[in-house]
């Protein structure tokens, strides 16, 4: 039996927790300095707040500044389940507290941006703690997992070895997890769709804005143009950044982008958007509390986007949707779509 250990206990790391334990894994869920009332309602009636779901007894809860005991030599796995925002918070812990090398897989998405190259975080962690670092992709809401819903990931590793014994352990009947070898697409992907979910969430917002129509229609047009565009700009950013194609068009790509778009943070942001808010504005009164990934990146590599199309690593023209949402995040001004600028390669792409 594997015992794994989970260090994050917000809504994604938690749900994590069942597919582990019921694949027979015994699993130690840690909590972040931010967890605490989480982890006391697990600890009281096996209910997480925030899933609205109990979690299995299985799962020991330990609070932050628990993990020394947590984090034994028993560990044969670590799975990172914080925010983008605590990555360097989670790493300063588990420098000080891991056993030696154990394989990390990252539930928390990201890229790294330095002015001049896009990297992936399993990168920066690899190299902090010097251990193997993996990540999931794919689409995956963390309610529907806690509920056992069917589910289809992809595991990621360098090392194929790995892959294999992670799958093992998260063999739940309800949980769908297959290998990919492309760790550098399956994190391009996971971190970029959170990114076009804002662009494609704006069709929504359109809607809001406009006046009702006679026949009552919708703008499933715009949305479904907007997700194709997200998908062909999506292929050329995982292209340049050294990803597969495959992977732009299995679960970590058009998967993930399909559920992202049908709710959750990115999705609404977009739609705020989409009406006519502008960012600083729909962040600070409709969105306060929540973190905003999609948002969050085209920050952090939004200057390094401009360095690569300035060199030619990336065009202009083939990143119309991908530099619209980045000037609206940006320079905090409305979203404007280009539509006319979508057709550049239709005969290239179609």
């Amino acid at each position: 039996m594997a015992t794994v250990l989970v260090l994050g206990a917000g809504v994604m790391g938690s749900a994590f927790t069942l597919p582990l334990a019921d694949a027979g894994c015994a699993v130690r869920l840690v909590g972040t300095h931010l967890d605490t009332a989480l982890i006391d309602g697990v600890r009281r009636d096996r209910m997480h707040s925030r899933l609205r779901a109990p979690l299995p007894e299985r799962v020991r809860t330990f609070r932050h500044d628990e993990l020394a005991a947590a984090l034994d030599e028993t560990v044969d796995l670590v799975v990172l389940g914080v925010s983008s925002a605590g990555i360097d918070w989670a790493i300063d812990q588990l420098r000080r507290h891991l056993p030696g090398r154990r394989p990390i897989l990252l539930l928390t998405k990201g890229l790294t941006a330095d002015g001049q190259t896009i990297g992936i975080l399993p990168e920066p962690v690899a190299k902090a703690l010097a251990c193997p670092v993996g990540a999931v992709g794919g689409p995956c809401i963390a309610g529907e997992l806690a509920a056992r819903r069917e589910t289809a990931v992809v595991v990621s590793f360098r090392e194929p070895d790995l892959i294999d014994r992670v799958l093992g352990m998260l063999a739940a009947p309800y949980y769908h997890a297959r290998a990919s070898h492309d760790l550098v697409g399956t994190e391009v992907c996971a971190a970029f769709k959170n990114y076009f979910a804002l662009g494609i969430g704006a069709a929504l917002g359109m809607l809001d804005a406009a006046a009702p129509a006679v026949n009552e229609a919708r703008m499933h047009n715009p949305a479904a143009a907007l997700f194709n565009q997200s998908l062909l700009e999506l292929g050329r950013l995982n292209a340049a950044l050294g990803g597969r194609p495959e992977s732009v068009f299995g679960l970590a790509g058009v998967g993930d982008l399909y559920v992202t778009v049908q709710g959750g943070r990115n999705s609404r942001m977009g739609r705020l958007l989409g009406a006519g808010w502008v960012y600083s504005q729909a962040k600070a009164q409709r969105m306060a509390e929540e973190t905003v990934e999609g948002a969050e990146l085209a920050i952090t590599v939004g200057a390094t986007l401009d360095a690569m199309l300035a060199d030619g690593r990336l065009h202009s023209d083939d990143l119309p949707l991908t530099r619209a949402i980045a000037r609206a995040i940006r320079a905090d001004e409305p979203l404007t779509i280009p539509w006319s600028s979508f057709h550049h390669h239709q005969q290239k792409d179609s």
